[in-house]
């Protein structure tokens, strides 16, 4: 017997909204194009679902759309997606051009939170977490259910604060816990200590560096750059997306000193940003191996309701133009090492309870690239010095 269904006023609003598709359908576009009939379908499986699915207390309108957003979004690339309003309070949160939090960037992996890096000197890297561990519970709460926005709520918190992670690592099946206490990392404060301590040069790691807001790697560039200086821009469809970030006006009190900049695979998107800006400027050399390649820009768009959408509406560009989509930022200096060096290396430093002495040990052992740095600064240090202006000796 057939069935029929009449579309309650919400869903007829939908078609209603929609129409104008159906009288503006472009030439050349297909049925399955067509706007109008798209949501027709759309709203007719919404209908169904209300109607006849078995646990009612899931099918409010509310759910559904949002169920329904978050899968649109999640569907474009692994960058977009829909925020509800507290998820979108919390992004609001992070805004800020410091880092608090436990030093790890995690990803959706088998229907698990996993480690994408644990970034090297943070509590992840120092308590021994590694690549590719799975997070099993959070604080004791079972991560099996949770989306990856769920995990990152259940993650982010205040520097200072202790969190539990359960932890499953697939290539032993250890399955091992681990308590971490949030730590703030402030580039600046760093810098400002080591030149009291009379910095010369500085070697900028950022291997394994997954990066992070473009306004941080905007903020990160100002320290080493003069002020209103360009380091990057954005270019998408709309002339909208087309954007020039530089330096703030602020002046900075440091020296020129010489500069290497340390990238791998590992570094990504505000790493590659960094980088690309003081190597295309020709503030510092890069030493290492081409980085990742994850250059888009996601635009935050914010709805009546609170909630908002994150997509993806254009691409990062060094200051030579250079797209980083796809492409990575090339190091002046390539020097690779194998995983198995890379691997021991991360181990080894993030042992905890490492004094200097130990550190250079590690370095002339198992760290060509951090040797290689070193070898570039004496060099760059060594042309300064001879080719600095002689004083003259006054005549009597």
């Amino acid at each position: 017997m057939r069935r029929f269904i009449i579309l309650p006023s919400l869903a007829c609003l939908l078609l209603g909204v929609f129409s104008a598709f159906a009288q503006e359908v472009q030439p050349g576009k297909s049925e399955e194009d067509n706007g109008y009939a798209q949501i027709s379908i759309f709203a007719k499986a919404l209908e169904l679902i209300r109607q006849d699915y078995v646990d009612e207390n899931k099918t409010s309108y509310h759910d559904l759309i949002n169920a329904a957003m978050k899968g649109m979004l999640s569907s474009l690339d692994p960058h977009s997606q829909f925020m509800d309003p507290d998820d979108f309070r919390d992004m609001q949160d992070d805004t800020r051009s410091r880092f608090n939090g436990l030093g790890i960037e995690v990803s959706m992996k088998n229907g698990l939170p996993t480690v994408i890096t644990a970034m090297e000197d943070t509590p992840a890297a120092k308590a021994g977490i590694l690549s590719g561990d799975q997070i099993l519970r959070i604080n004791g709460i079972s991560t099996e259910r949770m989306d990856l926005q769920d995990a990152i709520n259940v993650l982010r918190g205040p520097a200072g604060a202790k969190i539990t992670l359960t932890l499953l690592r697939p290539s032993t099946k250890e399955i091992k816990e681990y308590t971490l206490q949030r730590a703030e990392i402030e580039l600046s404060k760093a810098l400002d200590e080591l030149q009291k301590q009379g910095m010369q040069a500085v070697i900028l790691d950022l291997r394994n560096n997954p990066g992070g807001l473009l306004n941080s790697a905007v903020d990160v560039c100002a320290q080493f750059l003069p002020p209103n200086t360009k380091v990057v821009s954005t270019q998408g469809r709309v002339a909208s997306q087309q954007h020039d970030y530089s330096t703030s006006g602020a002046k900075k009190e440091r020296g020129n000193f010489p500069m290497v900049v340390l990238i791998n695979e590992g570094s990504a998107s505000g790493a590659e940003i960094v980088a690309g800006a003081l190597k295309d400027l020709h503030r510092a050399v890069l030493v290492g191996e081409t980085t990742f390649g994850k250059g888009s820009v996601q635009n935050v768009l914010q709805l009546p309701d609170g909630s908002a959408v994150r997509f993806t509406t254009a691409k990062y560009y060094t200051p030579s133009k250079q797209v980083i989509q796809g492409n990575g930022v090339t190091p002046n200096i390539r020097v690779a090492v194998t995983a198995e060096q890379e691997r021991s290396l991360f181990a080894l430093r993030n042992a905890g309870n490492m004094t200097p002495e130990d550190e250079k040990s590690i370095i002339k052992a198992k760290d060509p690239q951090m040797l290689r740095a070193i070898d570039a600064l004496k060099g760059v240090m060594i042309y300064a010095q001879e080719n600095a202006p002689k004083a003259q000796a006054v005549k009597k």
